[in-house]
């Protein structure tokens, strides 16, 4: 007695038949192909067995479909690239996808080095000083008037120097006395600390921070002690080579504010008119 050798699916005899195995059974090609045959991304037809199936990211095409989106060029056997799931061939995704070098205008090729700076791409070749005329490639570079530059160029064309050390300031400063300083050179004069930032004053070109100033040079007031710092409109009350902050010149007795006021002096202190009176 013959064996029988049936499709698993429809049970029709397969001897003499073409027939393909799928997890160890068989199966007509009519039943295959309904069953197990991938659907073109471009045609949306079957993918039959007897046809190549060109697979990309889980997306299958018969080998007559596998062709650029734009120009219509077969893929088979060249690069390509995708954009919304589309296929493109590298010269189609260049001319519609890819950056415009900002100096020789031509498209630069996905996949190759590019400078990108405030919305503008260079080739790395084509990113160059525009004084030297060498690629700067991911060196430092300083812009100026919509052109760039090495730091040594600029450097030698536009960078001012510090008063302090003769260095270029090439990366932010600061201008006192009409002259230019790094921040990390404008220090006070008395303990050398950095003033970038902080309240400072100044006394004979010198610059100081509040408390050297105070220290060395602030009169004192003959209320609190404290010294007397003139920033910010500060306001204070002068007589006979002593001073006061207004809120110390008050009455000795009674505490009473002085300023605008009269009063009178009983050796070193102040009095009002009314506490005068009693003496």
């Amino acid at each position: 007695m013959t064996e029988q050798f049936n499709c698993h699916y429809c049970k029709e005899t397969l001897f003499g038949k073409k027939y393909i195995l799928q997890e160890e059974k068989p199966y007509c090609v009519k039943c295959y192909e309904s069953l197990y045959s991938n659907t073109c991304e471009e045609c949306k037809k079957p993918i039959a067995c007897d046809n190549k199936d060109l697979s990309y990211k889980d997306h299958h095409w018969h080998e007559a479909c596998f062709n650029c989106f734009q120009c219509k060029q077969s893929l088979v056997d060249k690069p390509f690239s995708t954009k919304d799931e589309r296929l493109l061939c590298t010269e189609c995704f260049t001319n519609m996808y890819s950056s415009v070098c900002h100096e020789c205008k031509k498209a630069i090729i996905p996949g190759t080095r590019k400078i990108e700076h405030k919305g503008n791409s260079w080739h790395e070749t084509c990113f160059i000083c525009h004084h030297c005329q060498q690629p700067m490639g991911t060196k430092s570079f300083i812009p100026k008037d919509d052109k760039n530059y090495c730091a040594p160029c600029y450097e030698k064309q536009f960078a001012m120097h510090c008063v302090q050390c003769k260095k270029a300031i090439t990366t932010g400063g600061i201008t006192y006395h009409d002259q230019p300083w790094h921040k990390e050179c404008f220090l006070c004069a008395g303990c050398k600390k950095p003033l970038t930032g902080q309240q400072f004053t100044s006394r004979d070109e010198f610059a100081y921070c509040l408390d050297c100033f105070s220290h060395l040079y602030a009169k004192k007031c003959a209320g609190c002690t404290n010294p007397i710092i003139g920033l910010g409109g500060t306001k204070y009350i002068s007589f006979e080579e002593r001073q006061w902050h207004n809120d110390c010149f008050n009455c000795k007795k009674c505490a009473v504010s002085l300023v605008g006021c009269g009063f009178l002096t009983e050796q070193d202190d102040i009095l009002c008119p009314e506490c005068g009176k009693n003496l």
